[in-house]
């Protein structure tokens, strides 16, 4: 709905309980601090986002095996926070190690391999290196055209920063 302080005050009554609750590491812990993360992301204090997906992160990192998809999450989100503030060398650092465990995890064609994809193309696009920027845009088309309905709003954004990319070429 959009009301992110009320978001933030009831996970906080919510962290208060996690604390007592579990244990320092817990993986829930890890869900916890990600939610708090995308609601910094979407209120734009990048650096408060941040803060939480790492935390985040380094949980999972402890919990998890080093090629779990939510790893790949975690990663994803933290490449996001980096784009959204205009540090596409980060960003593509960090979409990179994502994309790493999905390609092992996912079947090629998965919808969630395009996303990654799709992702690395817009860090491309952001750095101006536009020809790596195509491929990749190109690349989540295809899988996203083979695996979605052809009205899915996913293949209209991805045609749209095609676009934007052959016209900076």
């Amino acid at each position: 709905m959009g009301d992110y302080s009320k978001a933030l005050e009831f996970y906080e009554k919510a962290h208060k309980i996690y604390e007592k609750a579990l244990p320092p590491n817990h993986p829930d812990l890890a869900t916890f601090y990600n939610n708090i993360g995308g609601v910094y992301k979407n209120m734009g204090d990048y650096s408060k986002a941040l803060e939480f997906y790492e935390k985040s992160h380094k949980i999972l990192e402890k919990a998890l095996p080093s090629n779990h998809p939510h790893l790949a999450s975690s990663y994803n989100n933290i490449g996001g926070v980096y784009k959204n503030m205009g540090d596409y060398s980060k960003a593509l650092e960090f979409y990179e190690k994502s994309h790493k465990i999905l390609e092992k995890a996912l079947p090629p064609n998965h919808p969630s391999l395009a996303t990654s994809y799709n992702n690395i193309g817009l860090a491309y696009f952001g750095k101006g290196d536009y020809s790596k920027a195509l491929s990749f845009l190109e690349k989540a088309l295809s899988i996203w055209q083979k695996s979605l309905p052809p009205n899915h709003p996913n293949i209209k954004t991805v045609k749209n920063s095609i676009d934007n990319v052959k016209k900076k070429m």
